[in-house]
Parts: C-alpha cells; structure tokens; sequence
C-alpha cells in the first residue's frame, strides 16, 4: 500500500519510518520504563529497569513480546475510532478502509516505542494518576502498573507531560471530545510535567520524517 496523495502514512507504513528514523537519529530508548533497544532490529537490551511479568507463554515458550519493541498508540485505537460509524458498525476492522480512521491511526505523533508486553496488558486502558498505597509489583524496576480490574494504566511521572501532551493534539486535530474527567487529568498533566529531554528527542525524531 502506497501514501495516500494527501501525504497520510497507514499505521504500518508510520511504523517502518519511524524505525527508520530512530536508526537515523539514532533514537533507543523505551517509553514507559527507559530501557534502551536496538533501533535497528527492536530488539529490547537487557535492562535491570524491567523484568517481564510473563517471561514465557502459556506453552512454556519465551514470551517474545517481553524481548521486543512495539509502536503503541498513546491515545489508543479504541479511543480515538470508537465515535466513528464504522467503528459502530463493526470496531477497528470495519474502519481499516475509514480515511479520517487511516489518519489517525498512522499519526506518528501518536506513536511512542514501548516494550510488547507492556503495550498489551495496557490495552486500551485510560491513563490515570496511581493510588498513593499501590505496589509495583509487575514489571521489576519499572515503576508502571495495570490495573486489569479497574481498565487503568498508571505512568511513570516522567512520561505523563508527554501523554497529555499527545492526548490534547489528538483531541484538537481530530475533533475527539475528550471526557471531563480526562480533559481535567491531561491539562494537570501538561501544567505540572513541562517538555523533557526525552520528549525533545521523540519529537525530533517524528518530525525527522517526511
């Protein structure tokens, strides 16, 4: 599949570029718990900063997503397609052909490098601030945290500027009408945590492609 005429990249060709351009700035490190990967191959770097909550399948097999890199949708795909009529009509597979669905789906500045396993027990949980008495108990160092039974996923602080951040320009570019209790979470967000060095460098590699 070829770029739309309008310069919209699909959400597999906005992955292929994006890794492209961590090769070329070079760019290597993960969102959610800073443990460094190849650019090249996205492979994770063994780290002391994550342990796998599922080393290994339900076959007894390495888990393989525990060893590499994805490309997450901060905003997921649940929440930026669930007003459109095809995502009414049928979710993410009735919109793969929705133009206004294409462009968001592939909108690099809604992509972010994260570790595989940790992109799925996400899902498309909300982001929320943590519980004061929470325990990390699920990812070694990283102190990230799934909640499975209340649909949440709680950051770390220094990624949380750069979600609201992602979640504003989703909103306001797509017309997505954020919740009260969301816009509220992503405005404190953006206010309390300021662009970080990280942030630049993300930027500076999404905005690297043409």
């Amino acid at each position: 599949m070829s770029p739309k005429q309008d310069g919209t990249l699909s959400f597999s060709q906005s992955k292929r570029a994006l890794q492209r351009a961590y090769q070329n700035e070079p760019f290597e490190e993960e969102f959610y718990c800073g443990v460094k990967f190849d650019p090249s191959t996205l492979a994770l770097i063994p780290s002391p900063h994550y342990t796998p909550r599922n080393p290994t399948t339900k076959a007894n097999k390495p888990n393989p997503r525990t060893q590499r890199i994805e490309f997450e949708h901060i905003m997921s795909a649940h929440r930026f397609g669930k007003d459109l009529p095809c995502w009414r009509n049928g979710g993410r597979k009735a919109c793969k052909n929705d133009g206004e669905f294409i462009k968001m789906e592939g909108d690099r500045r809604n992509l972010v490098p994260a570790i595989g396993e940790i992109n799925a027990d996400r899902s498309n949980f909300s982001f929320a601030d943590a519980p004061k008495d929470i325990v990390y108990s699920q990812y070694g160092q990283c102190k990230v945290y799934a909640d499975f039974k209340a649909k949440r996923f709680y950051p770390q602080n220094h990624s949380k500027g750069i979600i609201a951040r992602i979640y504003l320009y989703m909103s306001e570019t797509y017309n997505i009408m954020l919740e009260k209790e969301e816009l509220e979470l992503m405005r404190k967000w953006n206010k309390l945590y300021p662009p970080n060095a990280y942030e630049k460098a993300l930027l500076r590699t999404q905005e690297a492609l043409p």
